[in-house]
């Protein structure tokens, strides 16, 4: 049963379905992308889930309306959507061009730790030791998942590939603490859309780049990929992950991110035939748990108030 705080946000266990059906679009994603880069250039693909997203956003326009909009607040949506999805994608992307699949998801396993610093820093959040050794067994479990399997990526530059991925993962942590600001004022619908608009912009310039080689024919599964990519994951799974942040702590949020690894595997068993070994079997338990513990067992009793941050220096302002 929802229970409703003090200030009318929802807590149990209506956030956590939002989250954990998040982190399963988001595993799905990897499926259509490999399914429209056979097809359609990288570039190509990104802008036109970012498209479709914003074509579905339109009928929303009107509501939108109805929200009392602070100026202040719009380098802060800025922030949030320069981060993800235009800076995250771009080094995501780079990312995977030098190094291989299971040291990018070493350093993507390492984004709850940096959403935890970054919400204590600037939102007050509180993290306790409970929390941390959940964030521990996670990360320790999705980088035993990317290690025990077979990867055949070439990785001409993997110490390059892995800091664009740091960056890329930087990106997303700054994403999620500007959101988390956010989301006391604006519905997690309003600023899903913000994102997949100021996206389409930014990524319409890639088409025109010479090594960008524009479509020239329809080919029908990568486009229903594309569509897929735009309705369900640059949609749907931005609007459940921003609903289930706006109603729990950001670090705890961010630690379903290690759901992501397990569920690619799962899709990639039950979609392509893929087979798990027995170490995957083990640490995808290992994460189911320290997700787990990071939620429930590391529960801390957050501040009256989210701490505000300072217009003019973009830090707390009891700091």
């Amino acid at each position: 049963m929802e229970r409703v705080d003090s200030k009318g946000r929802m807590s149990g266990w209506l956030p956590v379905a939002s989250l954990l059906l998040a982190m399963l679009l988001w595993a799905s994603s990897f499926v259509a992308l490999k399914l429209a880069f056979r097809s359609y250039h990288p570039m190509v693909v990104i802008f036109g889930r970012m498209f479709i997203a914003s074509l579905c956003f339109l009928v929303f326009v009107p509501s939108f309306r109805k929200i009392r909009f602070r100026r202040r607040d719009l380098k802060y949506l800025l922030i949030m959507a320069v981060c993800e999805p235009c800076l995250y994608f771009v080094f995501e992307a780079k990312a995977m061009e030098y190094t291989t699949a299971s040291q990018a998801g070493m350093i993507t396993a390492m984004m709850p730790l940096l959403v935890a610093v970054l919400a204590w820093s600037f939102l007050g959040e509180r993290v306790r030791g409970l929390t941390l050794t959940g964030f521990g067994m996670a990360i320790l479990g999705a980088c035993w998942l990317s290690l025990s399997g077979v990867s055949d990526a070439y990785a001409p530059n993997p110490l390059l590939g892995n800091v664009y991925e740091f960056v890329a993962m930087i990106c997303a942590a700054g994403y999620t603490v500007s959101l988390k600001h956010l989301s006391a004022d604006y519905p997690p619908l309003f600023m899903t859309a913000f994102q997949a608009f100021l996206g389409s912009v930014f990524f319409f310039p890639f088409l025109l780049l010479p090594q960008t080689v524009l479509p020239t024919e329809f080919i029908l599964v990568p486009a229903l990929a594309i569509v897929y990519l735009g309705v369900f994951i640059t949609l749907g799974a931005y609007a459940f992950y921003n609903f289930g942040v706006s109603r729990v702590p950001a670090s705890q949020a961010a630690g379903f991110v290690n759901l992501i690894p397990v569920f690619s595997v799962i899709l990639a068993m039950l979609i392509l035939g893929e087979s798990m070994t027995f170490q995957q079997y083990l640490a995808s338990i290992l994460v189911f748990a320290g997700v787990l513990i990071s939620r429930y067992g590391g529960r801390t009793r957050p501040p009256e108030t989210i701490v505000p941050i300072d217009p003019s220096t973009s830090l707390p302002a009891s700091l």
